[in-house]
Formats: C-alpha cells, sequence, structure tokens
C-alpha cells in the first residue's frame, strides 16, 4: 500500500449548469456569498473595493467569513489565477493553493477542486488536509445544490457548534 499524500487533495462534482454561471459563482463576492460564505470581499491590487458582480482578477486580495463562525473567524488571501471562463487559483492561508477548474463531461460541467501544498506535520494533516476535505465537500455540495435548485444548505446559526454545514 503507497503512503497517503497529506500535501494535497483532489475533489469533483457534477453540476448541471453551464460554465459561465459555474466561474461567476465562484469569481465574484455576489456568487460566492451566495452558496460559500457570509461575507466575500475583494480589494484590487490598488487596494479599492471590487464590486460584488465584477469577477476577480489575478492580484486581488480577499477578507472571507463563513456563516455560523463568528466576525473573529475571518480568511484573508490572494487571486492567484482567474482567466474569466474556467479556472481560478488561490491562496487559503496556512492550508496551501485551492484551484477551481471547470470542464464539460460526458454531457455535464465537472468542478474539480485542487487543494495542494498542504503542510504534511500533524496539524497540516489533521486542520488542512482532513478539515478542509470536509469543509470543501459540505460547500461544492452546497454550491451543486444552489445551482441545480435553489436549496441552501448552510447553517446560519453562530450557537449551533459542530455541525457538518458549517
Amino acid at each position: 500500500m503507497n503512503a497517503h499524500d497529506w500535501s494535497s487533495f483532489l475533489l469533483r462534482v457534477p453540476i448541471h449548469s453551464d460554465p459561465q454561471t459555474i466561474y461567476t459563482a465562484w469569481s465574484t463576492q455576489k456568487g460566492l456569498e451566495n452558496w460559500f460564505l457570509r461575507t466575500a470581499r475583494f480589494f484590487t491590487k490598488e487596494g479599492a473595493d471590487r464590486p460584488a458582480d465584477v469577477p476577480i482578477e489575478v492580484n486581488d486580495r480577499y477578507e472571507w467569513k463563513w456563516h455560523g463562525w463568528p466576525d473573529e473567524v475571518e480568511e484573508k488571501g490572494m487571486i492567484l489565477e482567474a482567466n474569466g471562463s474556467n479556472r481560478l487559483r488561490f491562496s487559503f492561508g496556512m492550508a496551501g493553493k485551492v484551484t477551481i477548474s471547470i470542464a464539460p463531461e460526458a454531457g455535464v460541467c465537472v468542478v474539480e477542486l485542487v487543494q495542494e501544498e498542504i503542510p504534511t506535520d500533524e496539524q497540516g494533516q489533521v486542520y488542512y488536509h482532513i478539515g478542509c476535505t470536509k469543509g470543501w465537500l459540505f460547500y461544492l455540495t452546497n454550491l451543486k445544490s444552489i445551482l441545480e435548485g435553489g436549496i441552501d444548505l448552510r447553517n446560519r446559526d453562530v450557537q449551533l457548534k459542530n455541525v457538518i454545514t458549517s
């Protein structure tokens, strides 16, 4: 048996939607707040706020907050790649880098998420590899749910702790 690679993971989900709708869901404040985040702020490389419906660009910085978590829990990072149609990449704090690719496959769009450069010490294995895998599984499922049927599965109550929906 091969040793597990703790430095990266790959997740894929088929979504019955068009590539541009999926890309917009990932690449705008409005899109991300619809299925993923409570607050998704983007700033241009000059430091200006990016409008909520304008797609991100390379070198934009972000500040993200989640439903079900207090304001003190915030992720900050940078957009490393954004091609405007089917691929984007961003830094993800101490957890490495995340790449999103959208491609047609067998008559449906497949969203592929790769998280890499994850630290391989015990904290990296538990918090970033296992923890992020669990988190992304839920959020990719929620993206599919929102785009295919409109049902938002996120927990919005900060009083509910340790639930799989936040």
